[in-house]
């Protein structure tokens, strides 16, 4: 994820900077085998920023595992129990007319004069513990490698078919059983990067409130998205068509065969 914070134009103007770096990566890259006299400018291309994304969970992973033994504080991103409400001196409109959003003593917001927040608030899903004790820390880190793994599933099958498309192999076993493994790992991992994030962030607010605070959470707010199932679907189906490309080729092969022994 790329990622810059500021104003509007100096911000654009970073992510523009990144964005044109990668694309002269990827230029150099197609240059490259041009010169070579390649046509696969674009399996090149996608190869090489796989094996990038690879190395650069390798690196993340390697951060992950030596945080949770160097440091005393654990980090979340995961929806849990504990709703925030806005603060008092926020302005903000009730449903049922103007007025603050926590006790009324804030200046009134006027729908009708303009733009105004509706009061509201949310649940903490983002957020460090200090002072973490190791079992904490290391269901955090279980927590974040299982998102890495889940973010390094795409790069590793968009490397292992481009490798084997290179080499002319592009309908084999290999690729489809790398979409069909792919397409569980997906699932698996999606799922289970939504569960344990929200698993961990209950866990953490429970070991920094007591049972009796009224910040302690006494349930579980688990969510599961769709799109990594959909994704897996749709993986799924797309070796499907790859092992009807096997048959259709294997077929050939025996029709060549055949045809070249009757000559």
């Amino acid at each position: 994820m790329i990622s810059f914070t500021g104003e509007l134009w100096p911000t654009l103007g970073w992510m523009a900077l990144a964005l044109g770096v990668l694309a002269l990566a990827v230029g150099v890259v197609a240059w490259r085998g041009r010169r070579r006299g390649s046509r696969t400018f674009a399996l090149n291309a996608a190869l090489t920023i796989s094996g990038w994304w690879l190395a650069a969970t390798v690196i993340g992973v390697v951060i992950i595992v030596v945080k949770m033994f160097t440091v005393d504080f654990a980090e979340f991103t995961g929806r849990s129990g504990l709703w925030l409400a806005w603060p008092a001196d926020l302005d903000c409109v009730d449903h049922g007319g103007p007025g603050d959003g926590a006790d009324g003593d804030g200046a009134a917001a006027d729908i009708t004069s303009g733009a105004a927040l509706y009061c509201g608030g949310s649940n903490l899903s983002d957020f460090t513990v200090a002072h973490a004790s190791a079992g904490l820390r290391a269901l955090a880190g279980a927590s974040q490698l299982v998102t890495a793994a889940f973010t390094a599933v795409p790069a590793a099958m968009l490397a292992v078919i481009c490798w084997h498309t290179l080499r002319g192999r592009a309908f084999t076993r290999v690729v489809t059983r790398t979409l069909f493994w792919g397409a569980g790992a997906v699932a698996f991992f999606g799922v289970a990067s939504d569960l344990l994030g929200g698993i961990a962030a209950t866990v953490a607010l429970r070991e920094v409130f007591p049972p009796e605070s009224e910040w302690y959470p006494w349930a579980f707010q688990l969510t599961v998205t769709w799109w990594p199932i959909l994704a897996a679907l749709g993986l799924a189906a797309l070796a499907a068509v790859f092992h009807q490309g096997v048959r259709l080729q294997r077929d050939n092969d025996v029709l060549q065969h055949d045809t070249e022994g009757l000559v």
